[in-house]
């Protein structure tokens, strides 16, 4: 079974712990069959399911016994879904994306979780390592008014935990971004791989992410078509700011990745063309230097051919006469080429 913690609750009170789904069944019925120990107040029973990567046998148990439209226990059995939020019913489907940031490899690890809320249960069904469906559970265990409004009061609390997770990563992504424009001005090769990787992360952190503003506003509209507390709504709308305030910080690093990006071209270009100057001086002397040298050896060439006829050969001073010609062309041409810069 692929149950992580099961638990029915009454009136903000664990009362049962089943370890099966079809013990499940049982026990909320007798739960909900049972006379509520105050019958004046308002008598809350709910069930919570918490599976990770579940079998489509267990999600078709839960589909059969709570009525879970077939439309969405397809997008639970496949996942890779959207943030979105859909109602079935008295059921609403809603699927968000928790994030953790990884210090060890500096990545985003983005998870998925579906989430069933029905009259008196809640299913929630994740398909990553990391969720903070655990913390959540001892949250609203520890507050009884959040159980107590039943099964919007845990997803009010699953969208809470979630979305107050983001804001670590956010954390952990600005140091990258820091670390980068550290590492753009001192020349580091790697800094463009690591911007196309970190502009990669925060895009699909960002798809993750911006839907949710239009979903939770779309989820606003039914608070008085399914009496939702007005407590609870305030609560709710507090999460909606969060996701605001997260969606625009986003926004803000895709463009400081945007203008990272240009700067990296920017400098790119500007180091080839140093890099170019560089060694388009030093062709200019390598240049000089061998013409230098070359203007000698056409003297020396031209007296080392030993004609017999040739003018100068009986000279007697013919060999100092060519080695002074030979010294004064490289003078020549060595004050010729250090006007010029090229020594």
């Amino acid at each position: 079974m692929s149950i992580v913690e099961n638990a029915i609750y009454r009136n903000g009170t664990k009362v049962e712990s089943p370890d099966s789904l079809e013990e499940t069944y049982s026990l909320l019925q007798r739960v909900v069959d049972q006379p509520a120990e105050n019958p004046s107040g308002e008598d809350t029973v709910l069930a919570w399911i918490g599976l990770y990567r579940p079998s489509a046998t267990e999600i078709d148990s839960l589909a059969q016994h709570f009525g879970l439209h077939e439309l969405a226990v397809e997008d639970a059995v496949q996942a890779h879904q959207r943030p979105k939020m859909e109602r079935y019913g008295q059921t609403l489907f809603t699927v968000i994306r928790p994030a953790v940031y990884q210090d060890e490899t500096e990545t985003v690890e983005i998870g998925e979780i579906h989430i069933f809320t029905g009259p008196n249960f809640v299913i929630t069904i994740r398909h990553s390592e990391s969720s903070g469906v655990g913390r959540v559970r001892k949250r609203v265990e520890a507050d009884s008014e959040l159980l107590c409004f039943g099964p919007d009061g845990v997803l009010y609390a699953l969208l809470d935990q979630i979305v107050d997770d983001y804001f670590p990563v956010l954390s952990g992504l600005e140091n990258d971004i820091d670390e980068i424009e550290d590492g753009l001005f001192a020349g580091e090769s790697s800094v463009s791989q690591r911007i196309y990787e970190l502009a990669r992360e925060i895009n699909d952190f960002h798809r993750g992410v911006a839907p949710l503003s239009a979903v939770m506003q779309r989820y606003f509209a039914g608070f008085g078509k399914y009496g939702t507390p007005e407590e609870l709504q305030h609560r709710l709308r507090d999460v909606l700011d969060h996701v605001i305030q997260v969606s625009g910080k986003l926004e803000s690093m895709r463009s400081s990745l945007t203008d990272a990006m240009s700067l990296d071209s920017t400098l790119t270009t500007a180091r080839q063309n140093e890099s170019a100057m560089v060694q388009n001086d030093q062709m200019k002397k390598i240049s000089s230097w061998a013409a230098i040298l070359f203007a000698p050896s056409i003297v020396g060439s031209i007296y080392g051919m030993n004609f017999k006829d040739m003018p100068e050969l009986e000279w007697a001073y013919g060999y100092p006469m060519s080695l002074g010609l030979m010294v004064l062309v490289g003078l020549v041409l060595y004050v010729v080429f250090k006007r010029k810069d090229w020594l």
